[in-house]
């Protein structure tokens, strides 16, 4: 009776490659709308053949991961983040009291993302903390309201990625993303009070304090306490602005019922 022999499963290179740059996309190295190096280029990087490096491409590309175009090179797609926030982004628009049930999520996540961030964030993660930290205070000096919300949205998700959890990583993001409209709201709102808009800067500053200090317990309180201010400021945004839709729709009313001369 023959016996039985081991043998090892040696992983094809393109299933290697592809699974390399798999990990990139997961941990966030590469971002949504981020373009592939050139073919040559990133099949020198990563000691593999072009063929090999097309095959592994197409495998990410079969899980809807990055994208070809014609002539125009491979992007990284947001499949991560959509296929969470599609659905609730219709659900948001049928049923606005999700927007509570939103941000309650957002204080639990973003509070643990402060902490495990002040935890396990290397240098590296801390320098890029800095620069989006400093980028959103430049942001926050000036009247452009989408650089804003975006500046505050890149903090955010910077905070996300140095806990080192790909799930809080790609949730954060993707919840950002949902919330990106009540954001830039509630920023607009605020920055004709100079008071709120310097409490923000000072929770901001708070938060990033504590996470380069290395002190998690600290970074999770000051990112909930930041989140609670957002709630209700939000909360208070909107019903000035429901109030002004209503005094406009009876205005419009009122000259429409007036009688002419």
């Amino acid at each position: 009776m023959p016996k039985p022999q081991n043998r090892f499963q040696v992983p094809r290179i393109s299933d290697a490659v592809a699974s390399s740059l798999e990990r990139r996309i997961l941990e966030g190295s590469l971002k949504p709308g981020d373009r592939l190096p050139p073919e040559r280029e990133l099949a020198i990087e990563l000691g593999v053949s072009r063929p090999s490096l097309r095959e592994a491409i197409q495998k990410l590309a079969s899980k809807g991961m990055v994208q070809s175009l014609q002539g125009g090179g491979t992007y990284v797609t947001d499949r991560l983040e959509s296929t969470f926030f599609d659905p609730w982004q219709d659900m948001m628009g049928a049923h606005p009291n999700l927007r509570e049930d939103l941000l309650e999520f957002r204080r639990m996540l973003e509070g643990q993302a402060a902490e495990w961030a002040a935890e396990r964030a290397t240098e590296g993660d801390l320098t890029r903390l800095n620069q989006a930290f400093d980028a959103m205070n430049e942001a926050f000096d000036t009247d452009d309201l989408d650089q804003r919300s975006s500046a505050d949205i890149a903090f955010h998700q910077a905070i996300g990625e140095a806990t080192h959890n790909v799930l809080i990583g790609h949730l954060s993001a993707a919840l950002l993303r949902l919330m990106q409209d009540n954001i830039r709201l509630n920023l607009g709102e605020l920055k004709s009070i100079p008071a709120a808009v310097s409490l923000l800067k000072s929770q901001h500053a708070g938060i990033h304090a504590a996470i380069c200090e290395r002190k998690p317990a600290a970074a999770r309180a000051a990112a909930e306490t930041h989140i609670d201010f957002v709630r209700e400021s939000l909360a208070q945004t909107l019903r000035s602005v429901a109030r002004r839709e209503t005094a406009a729709r009876r205005l419009n009313t009122e000259f429409s019922e007036t009688p002419s001369s």
